[in-house]
């Protein structure tokens, strides 16, 4: 009878094993992504995220940008709070240039990163300078955003792009997925600073996406 018992309780035991090992603690969504993990680079710098931030080379580089925004769950109307925005950019000369001493991703990404945490109302901010072109002049100015849901691997959205730029053509318009809503951002000027506004939905137009 005991030796019954224990056997019971070893393949219970081996099944309750079996069925962490296969369960993954981050679902994959969006489809492949070389670099998402980047999003969780932070964790490398031991940094604690805030729903307001401002990257590196905003303070001595001109024009300056003041983007913000909500993020929404999937419904649409629903603030999400805890979300982490995962942002980078080049420098003025359309370079994504490392510090000397980079850390993760940074190496490619270059130095003018940042991540976001929304607080509460699901709400976030972010300052930086208006990247550059590529030097090759073939894409218009952007900043890439990676999201991080819980339980979720990070993946990708649209870039931020910004209208009246002149590289940003129709067929680049028209081509926009809108990924997590359209990227393209609107900037007025105000006291020096270019300021802008994107809200998120979380999931939307997102590959393999469940609430």
């Amino acid at each position: 009878m005991y030796k019954s018992i224990g056997l019971l309780l070893l393949t219970i035991l081996l099944q309750a094993c079996m069925s962490q090992a296969i369960q993954s603690p981050d679902t994959l969504v969006g489809g492949p992504c070389e670099d998402c993990e980047a999003a969780i680079d932070f964790q490398l710098l031991s940094q604690k995220l805030q729903s307001v931030d401002t990257l590196p080379g905003y303070t001595e580089t001109t024009p300056k940008l003041k983007i913000s925004g909500t993020v929404y769950k999937a419904d649409g109307k629903t603030p999400a709070p805890n979300i982490i925005l995962y942002l980078y950019h080049t420098n003025r000369e359309g370079i994504y240039e490392p510090s000397e001493k980079p850390m993760g991703w940074e190496k490619r990404h270059g130095k003018h990163r940042g991540w976001l945490q929304t607080d509460a109302e699901g709400k976030y901010t972010f300052y930086t300078f208006r990247p550059a072109p590529y030097p090759n002049m073939q894409e218009p100015e952007h900043i890439h955003i990676y999201v991080k849901e819980p339980d979720l691997m990070p993946y990708y959205i649209d870039n931020y792009v910004f209208l009246g730029d002149s590289l940003l053509k129709e067929e680049d318009i028209q081509a926009q997925k809108e990924r997590g809503s359209s990227g393209l951002v609107t900037l007025t000027e105000q006291s020096g600073i270019w300021v802008g506004k994107r809200d998120i939905v979380l999931g939307l137009n997102i590959p393999n996406y469940k609430e």
